[in-house]
């Protein structure tokens, strides 16, 4: 009897099983980004207040991002490449990287 993640990783991956969860990915990516710049600008500006609420908001989309990409990875959609480079970046600047590099080689391929 298969374990879930048995199952899960039997399934071929496809590119629009790729894509789908790359696009999930992205979204969250976005989101985070948009709470990255304001907490930068806040921390840097001594806005402890604010620092004190992005903060932890960032935090639960850097966790997120770091879950997408390596579930992404655990499914071999891509190899644990992504989910590193999410975590060593802090978050959005990897996934935008990962992004950009997976999408142009699904472009590419067949299936």
């Amino acid at each position: 009897m298969q374990s879930p993640l048995e199952r899960l990783q039997s399934r071929r991956p496809t590119r629009e099983r790729t894509l789908r969860q790359l696009n999930t990915v992205r979204v969250v990516a976005v989101l985070d980004a948009l709470l990255l710049v304001p907490l930068v600008y806040a921390a840097l500006t001594d806005a402890e207040g604010a620092v004190d609420v992005l903060g932890p908001l960032h935090g639960v989309g850097f966790l997120i991002l770091a879950a997408l990409t390596a579930r992404g990875a655990l499914l071999r959609l891509w190899g644990w490449w992504f989910p590193a480079l999410v975590v060593v970046t802090l978050g959005p600047p990897g996934s935008f990287i990962g992004d950009v590099r997976i999408r142009r080689r699904a472009r590419h391929s067949r299936g």
